[in-house]
């Protein structure tokens, strides 16, 4: 069936004559083709605009068969179509009304359709009230016609756990380890390959919303026939078989996004990605819930990796209790510069992402009660409808917020400005924006690059908050030197940036370019004192921080009371507050595969004012101690005593400290949430946090009075408040028309 458009008219076969072709009578009449072509529904068994019970419209409606049709029993199917934005996600605000019809009638299925996408729902008649139970795909014709198929299917393709998705991935490694003998983290790189397929597919669908095993040989069988030929004859370089090409489209849809480099293969036999495809198969990966698919897949990464990389996964229980204590905002910017699978990004970016979530949700609420007021019962069923209408094009507009393709949404500008991150390690940093893209989004801003180096939006004075878990015991060779291959060459992209930050962005790329050859220690102040790699992460962090921003970072317990790093202590107590210090058991991180015992500290970089404070106070303090003992400057340490070189600066310091003084917290926590085996435990992490967040707005650690989102309604229209100029800069309408 192919729809037939003439002028301003389109046919409606299911109504045998030409309509007036609106982009929502346009999308009737895809589906319907789509039902039949892809489906196996015949035109007789569907009907369009039909009334029900003499009291609802189905926009469509399918029949078990012609013959139930015909004797006007009640459809199987009922679908109700949206013509919303492309952009639009399908709410559960949108299919209320048609859901309630469906139930109401008894059908077994009800289908939620609009440009971007089709929700598919089974009615559990048994329960009172009804319930509803999501599907992944539409149930072709022949299942429809058979009670044991239909209850077969609905239990097949039923929207499936986290639990489930993750023994669903170790399967799949289990077939690549099996039949290709390929190492776990190899292994890994093939699934996220063809997890990635089967998005790219799912994501597009035009036909079957589903990638199958029958999908993938019948497209097949078309490439073999008709495009294959074709590149052999024109381009014999790209001629390839089929689970080839489609992972080079794969790599395509994903080029912008570093997610697999440009040679990359599959590197598969055919019967394991076939089987590969045959075990997904029930599963809408493009529709299956951000948290089911990103919590399933942090806890198989977490499996792979663990042993050889697991210093790259901090416990779940750590990085949700650090973001708890930062509490990041709506606006803020946010960096982990040795960002691993990206556990603290993606947990900061939902984070986030639930704050905008719920004002969205109480605007509704507020939208609702403001308009079905005690006068709405009263008004006339007209007016009620009008009414009604007004309502869910308001809620419309609100859902356009949700869309991370909407440059002025915001989630797009959580999505794209706020989240950034870099691992020196390839597969680490490909892995965090897998991840990010399961838990849905927000990886443009990672990348694989060494964390003490700038690149992109990373570089200093940018971020209101860091979170990160520096690698411990290792450190940085007095002879690695800034190369020219640490040079970003890209002049596409360095227009770009220049473009986002100015002229930041020049004395970012200033930081290696002016120094090739340079050691790469030279770069930090705290080089000259020492070369472990979490003392120069600590130092870059406190560099990456705009004033007053705040920090979270985990650290080795050495780091506090090891004598020899007193002036590395001194350093930072001289550009950074202390906002708590938690000690965690050693058992935390065992099943990470380290070993040393780690404390959680907390830092909020000077604000200008604290940052003139200090400094004023060391030249005082300074001048007064010189003073005391008859001396303009501290002698050159060949002229006295090391003992009485340490002795005057140890003076100076506990001077200033005393003067510059204030409370710091700290906690001892004996259980974490987490045993040295990786088992759950009792943790003291969550009434701490509580429990902080009443202490630090008491006594105004930092600013908690973060612009607010309100939303102002003229007519029939909706606008942000001017307070979204601290998001984008602009007060706008925000949906798109």
């Amino acid at each position: 069936m192919k729809v037939e458009i003439k002028g301003n008219k389109i046919f409606a076969p299911l109504k045998n004559g030409w309509v007036t072709n609106t982009a929502e009578e346009k999308l009737k009449q895809e589906f319907i083709a789509r039902l039949v072509n892809s489906y196996g529904y015949l035109p007789e068994q569907l009907a369009q605009d039909v009334e029900i019970k003499k009291r609802y419209i189905a926009d469509i409606a399918i029949w078990r068969s012609e013959k139930d049709k015909l004797k006007s029993a009640i459809p199987s199917i009922i679908i109700t179509v949206e013509c919303k934005a492309e952009h639009i996600k399908i709410k559960e605000s949108d299919y209320s009304i048609g859901y309630n019809f469906a139930s109401t009638i008894n059908a077994n299925f009800f289908i939620a359709v609009n440009l971007k996408e089709a929700k598919v729902f089974h009615i559990q008649k048994d329960n009172a009230p009804k319930k509803v139970e999501k599907l992944s795909d539409i149930p072709k014709a022949e299942i429809l016609s058979d009670d044991r198929r239909i209850d077969k299917y609905i239990k097949d393709t039923k929207s499936f756990t986290r639990e489930e998705f993750t023994k669903l991935l170790t399967r799949c490694h289990n077939i690549i380890r099996n039949n290709d003998k390929l190492s776990p983290e190899a292994a890994f790189d093939e699934i996220s390959k063809v997890l990635f397929m089967k998005i790219m597919y799912e994501r597009n669908a035009k036909e079957e919303m589903i990638f199958s095993k029958a999908k993938f040989q019948s497209d097949e069988k078309h490439y073999e026939q008709i495009i294959r030929p074709n590149l052999k004859k024109d381009v014999a370089l790209y001629d390839q078989d089929y689970m080839q090409y489609l992972f080079d489209n794969t790599k395509r849809e994903f080029e912008t996004d570093g997610i697999f480099e440009p040679r990359d293969q599959i590197k598969i036999k055919r019967n394991s990605f076939e089987m590969i495809v045959e075990e997904l198969e029930a599963f809408n990966l493009s529709d299956t819930s951000d948290d089911v698919k990103g919590i399933a897949f942090e806890q198989f990464l977490g499996k792979t990796f663990r042993g050889e990389l697991g210093q790259f996964f901090t416990p779940r229980t750590i990085v949700d209790f650090m973001v708890d204590i930062l509490d990041p905002q709506e606006g803020e910017t946010i960096c982990d510069p040795c960002c691993g699978s990206g556990g603290f990004l993606i947990t900061a970016f939902e984070h986030i992402r639930n704050q905008i979530d719920l004002e969205i949700k109480n605007e509704i609420i507020k939208i609702k009660a403001d308009y079905f007021d005690s006068t709405f019962e009263t008004s006339t069923p007209k007016r009620q409808k009008e009414i009604d209408k007004k309502v869910q094009g308001l809620i419309t507009k609100l859902n356009a917020e949700f869309d991370v393709k909407n440059p002025k949404s915001r989630y797009y500008h959580l999505s794209h400005n706020c989240v950034f991150g870099t691992d020196a390690n390839p597969r680490m940093a490909r892995t965090a924006k897998m991840n990010m893209i399961m838990h849905g989004d927000g990886h443009n801003g990672v990348h694989h690059n060494d964390g003490l180096l700038n690149v992109n939006g990373i570089f200093d004075n940018r971020f209101d908050v860091i979170l990160t878990n520096p690698p411990f015991g290792s450190r940085v060779e007095k002879s690695l030197k800034i190369t020219e291959a640490d040079r970003f060459t890209d002049p596409t992209r360095i227009k770009k940036y220049k473009k986002l930050y100015g002229a930041q962005y020049d004395d970012a790329l200033k930081q290696v370019n002016d120094n090739v050859g340079k050691s790469l220690l030279s770069l930090y102040e705290v080089g000259s004192l020492s070369s472990l790699t979490e003392v120069l992460f600590l130092e870059r962090c406190i560099n990456l921080l705009k004033p007053g921003g705040r920090m979270g970072i985990v650290l080795p317990e050495g780091v506090l009371n090891n004598t020899n790093l007193q002036k590395i202590r001194d350093y930072i107590e001289g550009r950074a507050k202390i906002l708590l210090i938690t000690s965690i058991p050693q058992d935390v991180f065992i099943a990470s595969g380290a070993t040393v015992k780690p404390s959680l500290l907390f830092f909020k970089k000077f604000t200008d004012e604290e940052r003139n404070q200090w400094e004023t106070l060391e030249t005082v303090i300074r001048k007064e101690v010189l003073t005391t003992h008859q001396l303009d400057v501290i002698p050159d340490a060949k002229t006295i005593s090391k003992k009485i070189e340490e002795e005057l600066y140890s003076e100076i310091k506990n001077k200033i400290k005393t003067a510059f003084n204030y409370e710091i917290p700290i906690a001892q926590i004996e259980k974490a949430g987490i045993s040295s085996t990786g088992s759950a435990i009792e943790n003291e992490l969550n009434p701490l946090a509580a429990e902080y967040k009443i202490y630090r707005k008491t006594n105004k650690l930092w600013k908690t009075d973060n612009n607010r989102i309100k939303y102002l309604i003229t007519n029939d229209e909706i606008k942000r408040s001017s307070d979204m100029a601290g998001i984008n800069g602009q007060s706008d309408i925000f949906y798109g028309k």
